[in-house]
């Protein structure tokens, strides 16, 4: 698994603490049972009902009980189906470097993890969700589902739990007996938080269990309801809700349904709200997500809002549990339950002022990113990236808004050019390369920004080794910045041919586009760019023959990152001087940069850096006479390349060395020896492998079975050592094609081989019997 899956933090569906919990112990209960059973439950229900507190429930007793990785992931605030998987692969440290389908990636990344994934709010994505689970629980045998949603997601071998409203006192009962029902316990929890003299006397027992009654047991309408436990009585409190739901009631048999009778009392919440408490709940619910005050100043000011109130109104709200606050490092945000914030878009939409929100919305998020290019290099760079991650949410919103109308998407395009840093950095390449295209296609034609999402698309398909979309994108962009007469956008495409250059060991090619790219670079003054193209140019000078000059670059290169108080170019350009020292010059150089990487990443996590840096690190020790020490350090790099989804060998430059590294190994210590330290290493986590790799902890051996293979893939290689091709192994074997070439690319990857020859060897000499 990817450092950080875990039961994660990040409580965004209900307005307590996710260790505070009252009742639920059957449902837990019958949903573990469920989850022994089955791969797939889930827990159905109206809003309001307590699906979320109680998924956290369930995951906090299963990895208890079992001690397996639990990820949490909240879809509330996404609205692009195509974003799901990239999304989860995000929560579980995945990376999104592959132009494999994100589903395969995730795939492979977890088949033989132990995890319980929890799928939380997927009633507004249910067939991306269904689609999803489905897959998992087919193809991950360890892994299990646990998704939260108001339909079930009609796959099959789901199981469905129900979630019940809380259980409610009858009518008559005693205070005794009332006090002890999960509803009555729920509420006086809630009334206590916010009135802590709050108490339950004998006398309140008719009215609490009226309004517990009234309220149909439904956690989110209690705690709303206990909020005005601050300055109304029990007894006053019913009565006002007996004639609150009266008008709800009057025309109709019996009681209402159970989402009128959350619809009543958020009604019933915003009667209570002042007049500009209503505009700022409305207003506030154009954001996704958390927001700031800053934010909610600039967004819902005006008219009857003056901005200088905003913060004493943002105070009303919190009081009355409209909005719920959140501390971050340095800050304070905001945000709202999701059947809160719907019910503030559909006032907003009444009112008729959806489209000028959104737009004032999208307009401070542009604001911000312009803010973010202007001080990348001039200020606190992990300050701005833990921002952005903050406001991914309210950027895909602004962006989504973008690409509505041509006039807006030339924005959304600038937005993108501003924060382009930031899809690199996160690894978010799927979804970068998905908003490139929603704005592409909706821009007028002729508009300089154009240029600049093509190339920013062309470069994250090359990472992603899409080199045919890589070809169209760039060759559109370089068409683009010539017609619009933009030089610095012309210098950018001649950056990312030069990377895709380098990639493929055209050094001469590459030398020459990143020389050309940094004159334009230097001509404009931007440092930032010009620093990203520098320790590229210094490496492939470097690769290119020129030891002395290349090695001059990437010193200068460096030593500009520290000057500036740069972190991120810094690690690359650390990483550019050890790949040419170990590939062209001093080891014992490389093996220093590389150790300087490794100690960075607590600050930086950048797990492609980190990965290439462990194979350098392998190389360097194959070379040196510690063939067992590169072997474990190879395990260990080929096991974080598998969670950022991609892998060196797509870097020509690398595969002879990596193969001449492997087979000095080999002959130095022989197949098995080398087979059991790649798989030790191969078995750690990225933050073991760093430990290891900076000698503060020594390898472990493998806890999984003795052979390195699972028990398919071991068939398979049995199949290979007889000389079949894929097509005759998925015959012999009743599976599919690709099935079998996903099973061989992880036999490759496991065994640190590059052919199905040495698969064949090493069946023959260490494979246990199928």
């Amino acid at each position: 698994m990817a450092d950080g899956v875990g039961l994660l933090s990040g409580w965004s569906a209900e307005p307590t603490e996710v260790t505070s919990y009252v009742g639920r112990d059957a449902e837990t209960g019958e949903a573990r049972r469920l989850l022994e059973a089955a791969s797939l439950v889930t827990l159905t229900g109206p809003g309001g009902v307590g699906k979320t507190r109680l998924a956290w429930r369930i995951a906090t007793a299963h990895r208890e009980a079992t001690a397996d990785d639990v990820a949490f992931v909240s879809l509330a605030e996404l609205r692009e189906p195509a974003l799901l998987v990239p999304t989860v692969a995000n929560v579980l440290g995945f990376g999104d470097r592959s132009a494999k389908p994100a589903i395969d990636v995730v795939v492979e990344a977890l088949r033989e993890s132990r995890l319980l994934l929890v799928l939380d709010n997927c009633e507004h994505l249910v067939e991306s969700c269904a689609r999803f689970a489905d897959t998992v629980v087919r193809e991950c045998p360890q892994v299990s589902v646990l998704a939260t949603s108001r339909q079930s997601l009609g796959v099959a071998g789901e199981r469905i739990l129900p979630v019940p409203p809380l259980a409610v006192p009858e009518q008559g009962d005693s205070f005794e007996r009332a006090v002890n029902y999960e509803s009555v316990r729920l509420f006086v929890d809630r009334a206590t938080a916010v009135a802590p003299s709050f108490r339950l006397a004998e006398s309140d027992t008719e009215p609490l269990i009226r309004l517990c009654r009234r309220l149909d047991g439904l956690p989110l309408a209690i705690e709303l309801a206990a909020v005005r436990a601050r300055v109304l009585s029990v007894r006053q409190l019913a009565d006002r809700l007996d004639r609150q739901f009266s008008v709800l009631t009057k025309d109709r048999r019996g009681r209402p349904e159970r989402h009128e009778t959350m619809r009543a009392l958020i009604d019933w919440s915003h009667e209570l709200c002042t007049g500009p408490e209503r505009l700022l709940w409305a207003r506030a619910s154009v954001f996704s997500g958390s927001f700031d005050l800053d934010a909610a100043e600039e967004v819902c000011s005006g008219g009857d809002l003056p901005r200088e109130h905003v913060l004493e109104v943002v105070d009303g709200l919190l009081d009355k549990s409209i909005l719920l606050r959140e501390e971050y490092p340095g800050g304070v945000r905001y945000r709202m339950l999701e059947s809160v914030r719907e019910y503030g878009a559909g006032r907003l939409g009444e009112a008729g002022g959806t489209t000028e929100f959104r737009k004032r919305h999208r307009d401070w998020f542009a604001e911000l990113s312009a803010r973010y290019a202007a001080e990348w290099l001039k200020t606190d760079q992990l300050a701005w990236i833990a921002r952005l991650r903050r406001e991914h949410a309210n950027l895909r919103v602004a962006l989504d808004f973008c690409a509505g109308a041509p006039e807006d998407a030339v924005v959304g395009l600038r937005m993108l050019r501003d924060v382009k840093e930031f899809w690199i950095i996160r690894g978010l390449v799927t979804e970068g390369r998905m908003w490139v295209r929603r704005l592409d296609e909706t821009a007028p034609p002729g508009v300089p920004e154009r240029a600049w999402g093509l190339w920013l698309s062309g470069f994250l398909a090359a990472v992603q080794g899409d080199m045919s979309a890589y070809r169209i994108l760039v060759d559109r962009a370089a068409i683009e910045a010539d017609a619009s007469g933009d030089e610095l956008a012309a210098a950018y495409v001649l950056h990312v041919r030069a990377y895709a250059a380098l990639m493929g060991n055209d050094m001469s090619e590459a030398t020459r586009l990143f020389g050309a790219a940094i004159d334009l670079f230097r001509t404009h003054g931007d440092e930032g760019a010009e620093i990203w193209a520098s320790y590229n140019h210094g490496l492939a000078i470097a690769l290119e023959g020129d030891m002395e000059r290349g090695r001059a670059v990437l010193i200068d290169a460096v030593e500009r990152c520290e000057r500036r108080g740069e972190l991120f170019w810094r690690g690359w350009a650390l990483w550019s001087r050890a790949a040419a020292e170990y590939l062209q010059g001093d080891l014992s150089v490389a093996s220093h940069c590389c150790e300087q990487i490794l100690r960075m990443h607590a600050r930086v996590d950048d797990r492609v850096v980190v990965g290439f840096t462990l194979i350098v690190l392998a190389g360097c020790a194959a070379r040196t006479g510690h063939p067992s020490r590169a072997a474990t350090l190879l395990g260990g790099a080929m096991n974080v390349w598998r969670t950022v989804g991609a892998w060196p060998n797509r870097y020509v430059a690398f595969t002879e060395p990596l193969q001449a590294d492997t087979d000095l190994v080999t002959a130095a210590v022989g197949l098995e020896v080398a087979t059991k330290n790649f798989a030790d290493g191969s078995a750690m986590s990225t933050g073991d492998a760093i430990a290891y790799a900076l000698g503060e902890r020594s390898p472990e051996p493998r806890k999984q079975a003795a052979r390195v293979l699972t028990k398919r893939e071991t068939e398979i290689a049995h199949v290979i050592a007889e000389g079949l091709t894929n097509q005759e192994i998925a015959d012999r074997l009743g599976i599919a094609r690709r099935t079998v070439d996903t099973h061989i690319d992880h036999i490759l990857t496991k065994l640190g081989y590059s052919n199905r020859v040495q698969v064949a060897t090493w069946v023959t000499r260490t494979a246990e019997p199928a």
